[in-house]
């Protein structure tokens, strides 16, 4: 019986910033000398931010936090591509995207403080809640992309998951009626190398996370994920073949969390201390850096100046935050459904709820 030949597919990867800082000029994006000096604001003060959700975390002033560390690259290179108007649906471990986003820093605390208010977009700008559950945004994100189809409008919907929730049945999902229905969605993912404990290599047999893309004839790209403008130009040119109607993308930047998976977890336990080294030299804030002093854009002093900077708004925010009344109790019955259930009025009376 003769066999049919199926045609080969590959998966392209990229990588413009290299961790000395060199550019490979024919594929750089274009981006003004003020737009990469924005972004690297944006990267330190995320990474402040980040240090300080964990400080405070630790002195009993917030609950659990997800910490991104090494991950930033991921969030503020695709946030920057994005219009206010298109769709993102975050996972656990994106604080850094929201705030890319424009979401308040004060409205970020309070959701890691347990109040739900803080998930509230801000005017203007179509920022989903964070999902807790691994994977179930995806199959939203799908949703909103192929709406925004039906619509007729040019926004693009946008899920960010770690190579874990690729195991998961909604990912799968996701992804097929995303083909099917050729979404405007694009599938953001942050391979950080570790499902908390669970190394890639025992998540998955095949060799990258970009190529299960092929399976739902959707195009797949792997990606230096601590390379700021390879995020950028990947996400920009899946938004832009999004827009034109020519389907979705599954983008795996390939990356690494230079923190432990969240603040119940102790990452030595299962990284050596070289492997955590050899990472840390491709931080995507040094390699920018780096490039950045070689085409003048940043010397000593203004270095400072943005860390001191970024210090001063996550201090001021965080005093903004303290000072917020805490939620009514009676918040999670009063907002479930338009009007409240027998069941919820007679929950919100056993426990003296007025």
């Amino acid at each position: 019986m003769p066999k049919k030949v199926i045609k080969e597919f590959k998966v392209e990867y990229l990588q413009i910033l290299d961790e000395q800082g060199n550019c490979d000029e024919s594929l750089m994006p274009k981006l003004s000398n003020e737009d990469i000096k924005k972004i690297y604001e944006m990267l330190v003060l995320i990474r402040v931010f980040d240090q300080k959700a964990f400080n405070m975390q630790r002195q009993g002033r917030l609950g659990t936090y997800i910490q991104f560390k090494g991950q930033e690259a991921c969030q503020v290179g695709s946030a920057f591509a994005l219009q206010d108007d298109d769709f993102i649906f975050p996972m656990y471990r994106n604080s850094g995207l929201l705030i890319a986003r424009k979401h308040p820093i004060v409205q970020v605390l309070q959701y890691w403080s347990g109040d739900e208010r803080g998930m509230k977009s801000p005017d203007n700008v179509n920022n989903f809640p964070i999902a807790i559950s691994v994977g179930t945004h995806m199959v939203h994100a799908a949703g909103a992309g192929w709406a925004a189809k039906l619509k007729g409008t040019k926004q693009v919907s946008i899920t960010y998951f770690g190579e874990g929730a690729t195991s998961k049945g909604d990912f799968h999902e996701a992804m097929n009626f995303a083909g099917v229905y050729n979404a405007q969605t694009i599938f953001f993912c942050e391979n950080n190398q570790f499902a908390i404990s669970v190394p890639r290599e025992k998540q998955t047999h095949a060799e990258t996370i970009a190529q299960k893309a092929i399976a739902y004839g959707v195009e797949g790209i792997q990606i230096d994920g601590m390379d700021i403008f390879a995020v950028y130009k990947a996400t920009k040119d899946a938004i832009e073949k999004a827009r034109a109607g020519k389907g979705p993308t599954l983008i795996e930047a390939y990356t690494y969390r230079l923190c432990d998976h969240s603040t119940s977890d102790d990452a030595s336990r299962y990284r050596s201390k070289e492997e955590l080294e050899a990472w840390t030299k491709k931080d995507s804030i040094e390699r920018l850096e780096k490039y950045m002093r070689k085409k003048n854009l940043l010397d000593d002093a203004y270095k400072a100046k943005v860390l001191e900077n970024s210090q001063q708004v996550i201090e001021k925010a965080v005093t903004e935050f303290e000072k917020l009344t805490p939620p009514d109790a009676k918040d999670m019955f009063t907002f479930v459904y338009a009007e409240m259930t027998p069941q919820q009025k007679e929950e919100m009376d056993e426990l003296g709820i007025k």
